[in-house]
């Protein structure tokens, strides 16, 4: 009886922090639209604020239970709505992708979908 052949998978570390390559391609997007002030309070680290981000996305931890290596994390969710807001979010996440793919851990063959469909309870017909 033959053996079936296990098929060999290759697994990348899972990335919970932003690589120096790609936060210098990140630094200057921020840089840019964001300019540092002479004068003021200090804003947060763009850096740790991004790598909160990605680990809120990832674990779905809501925004008060970051862990405190990101800085304050009211601050980490008020630079993540403004980034949005701004669309520089936008620009953000395609170099992450463009990062993630090079190293070969998004996977375009195939894409899933998870949905739930039912009745409106209380709802009504539909009038013609």
């Amino acid at each position: 009886m033959a053996r079936k052949k296990k098929a060999i998978t290759v697994s990348l570390e899972t990335i919970w922090e932003i690589p120096d390559a790609a936060w210098q391609r990140l630094q200057p997007i921020l840089a840019e639209a964001y300019p540092a002030k002479p004068t003021g309070r200090s804003r947060i680290d763009f850096r740790k604020a991004i790598n909160g981000i990605i680990f809120r996305m990832r674990t779905g931890c809501q925004w008060n239970h970051l862990p405190k290596t990101f800085g304050d994390d009211s601050s980490v969710h008020r630079w993540f709505q403004t980034w949005v807001g701004d669309d520089i979010f936008v620009q953000l996440w395609a170099v992450l992708l463009e990062e993630c793919d090079a190293l070969g851990g998004v996977d375009w063959k195939w894409q899933a979908v998870d949905g739930c469909l039912g009745k409106a309870r209380f709802g009504k017909k539909n009038r013609a």
